[in-house]
């Protein structure tokens, strides 16, 4: 019982530093009220600066997609209990994240600049409403197991695991990746557009398109012919105008 209560605080801890992060990178994102944005800091020099950008996304893309894939799991948990695993894959993954959010280095240089205030101020609504998708998408994926606080409440009461079923709520009939299309209207909705804004959405763009490939191979293994006739039906990342009525249940997050 001890052990359980251990692994259920470690999980609490974990989903602790995860949700701060996740509110830092709304500023940091954004330029807004955090000590450290995208753009804040001394400049140097421009290639030092995006060497070592380029670096940071680099080591939280490896982080987010290794430690996500199947044949890691199975050997990560021979050191970290299985209970564990989702919970300690949510605390690196915010670690890279606050390693990015410390050394990230601005690169000077504005490619636009919005000045008319209603349209600087819509495009902070775009903003938020990405960020804000972001987060009921993961409620409606079950967030709580999202981010590993279900398999250490389970473990903690003494029963085994179950996956979640495969459903399609809101969202999710429109399109497969609503948590993707958050994350981009977040990454691209602001009204100055600088250098440096401009490397961190192109590369987490370009990061995203390689992981939802990655995604739904792993879908496609788990769930076969269910994945297989979801994909056909909806979208990937354009929301189609009508709820695809063919597909019953959503697929299981896998990163």
């Amino acid at each position: 019982m001890l052990k359980r209560g251990l692994i259920f605080v470690y999980g609490v801890i974990c989903y602790a530093v995860f949700f701060v992060t996740y509110l830092y990178a709304i500023g940091f994102i954004g330029n807004l009220v955090v000590p450290k944005t995208l753009d804040s800091g001394p400049k140097g020099s421009f290639w030092q600066a995006l060497a070592i950008d380029c670096l940071l996304l680099a080591t939280f893309a490896i982080q987010h997609s290794v430690m996500a894939r199947p044949w890691f799991k199975q050997a990560w948990t021979r050191i970290v209990p299985e209970p564990a695993e989702r919970s300690t894959y949510v605390l690196f993954s915010s670690v890279a994240l606050i390693g990015l959010f410390a050394f990230w280095q601005p690169l000077g240089g504005v490619i636009w600049n919005v000045e008319q205030p209603t349209v600087r101020t819509l495009i902070y609504y775009v903003f938020g409403l990405g960020f804000g998708i972001v987060l009921v998408s993961t409620f409606l994926i079950n967030h709580f197991d999202l981010f590993g606080l279900r398999q250490v409440w389970i473990h903690l009461r003494g029963q085994k695991y179950t996956h979640l079923s495969f459903r399609t709520p809101l969202f999710y009939k429109y399109v497969r990746h609503p948590l993707y299309v958050g994350w981009l209207m977040a990454f691209w909705a602001t009204p100055t557009m600088t250098a440096a804004h401009l490397l961190f959405a192109v590369m987490t763009t370009a990061y995203i398109l390689m992981a939802i490939r990655w995604e739904e191979r792993d879908l496609v293994m788990a769930h076969g012919n269910r994945y297989e006739k979801y994909r056909e039906s909806v979208p990937m990342l354009v929301p189609r105008l009508t709820a695809a009525s063919e597909t019953e249940r959503r697929p299981q997050v896998i990163a």
